[in-house]
């Protein structure tokens, strides 16, 4: 059945088609011209080609490649910004391809955001009911603490509301936030994070009339009982809540970046080399991360 919204997938088009023949796949690629039809039929895709420097090889990284997967970003992005996309879905990256070919990156949320001009995207996987927001992402766990700062998480918190509201259509969010040390803390003999900083940014939200609880210990937060009670939490750092989101809804779950200026959302798994070009692949986040991106580029302004 056709496709209820115009998809166009940024690739290398030979390889595209030299993958969908080893797997038996039958698939008619076109190629996309702007302001041209898009093909929309099951069975079709459109293609904006852009060709790799190194020919490429299922599971298996190439360095001459590197520069080429930023283009694809940069291409993506800058056809949101003008207008042209509604959105962009992004596949896994190996972000040490990239590394190791001499330039910095930490990921496509930060790369994204510094393209996009945004001072502070904040990162949220959500599956079914259950989102669960960062206030780190990419850190090294050694440089959470000194990465916390009451402005900042406070302004998280905005941005966490805000897209709730805007995306999701939740008209007043509830959101949990957990404490950066076991047991929040302690009261302060397990660390003094959630006095100094986590709880300080709690209270100004709350002054600012949003509906925020916390800090609470991670732990308790993620049963079931507990979190349902809320619209979003948001965890300290990547590994504090992603872990539970990726045990409750992995392979359906979705990655959405908040404080952008265009709509972006990614698959909530990593690259699978070893899958790669076996046609085992589970396409179930992706699906998910395509319908989820048409659903709230549609999405009305609201108040």
């Amino acid at each position: 059945m056709p496709r209820p919204w115009p998809l166009v997938c940024l690739a290398d088009r030979e390889l595209l088609q030299q993958r969908s023949q080893q797997l038996g796949l039958s698939v008619a690629l076109s190629d996309y011209h702007r302001g041209e039809p898009i093909a929309a039929a099951s069975g079709t895709l459109s293609v904006l080609h852009q060709p790799l420097a190194v020919p490429g090889a299922a599971g298996r990284l190439e360095s001459g490649n590197a520069r080429c997967v930023l283009r694809l970003i940069d291409r993506a992005v800058d056809g949101c910004l003008a207008g042209e996309f509604a959105a962009v879905v992004t596949a896994p990256v190996q972000k040490s391809l990239i590394n190791d070919a001499g330039m910095p990156f930490t990921g496509h949320t930060e790369y994204i955001a510094a393209r996009t001009g945004a001072p502070l995207p904040v990162m949220m996987l959500t599956a079914a009911r259950l989102r669960v927001a960062l206030a780190t992402t990419h850190l090294p766990l050694r440089e959470v603490s000194a990465a916390l700062h009451v402005d900042t998480l406070l302004q998280i918190l905005r941005i966490l509301a805000g897209g709730l509201h805007r995306y999701f259509g939740v008209p007043q969010p509830r959101i949990a936030v957990c404490g950066l040390n076991p047991h929040a803390g302690e009261g302060g003999h397990l660390g003094d994070e959630e006095q100094r900083i986590i709880g300080p940014a709690i209270a100004r939200a709350r002054a600012e009339q949003l509906a925020v609880e916390g800090p609470m210990p991670a732990d308790t937060l993620f049963v079931p009982r507990h979190w349902a009670g809320y619209d979003a939490v948001l965890a300290m750092y990547h590994d504090q809540g992603l872990p539970v989101l990726k045990y409750a809804g992995f392979g359906h779950a979705v990655n959405v970046t908040l404080g952008l200026p265009i709509v972006r959302t990614s698959v909530d798994h990593g690259t699978a080399l070893d899958l790669a070009g076996s046609g085992r692949a589970d396409a179930g986040s992706l699906i998910a991360a395509v319908e989820l991106a048409a659903q709230m580029a549609a999405q009305p302004e609201r108040i």
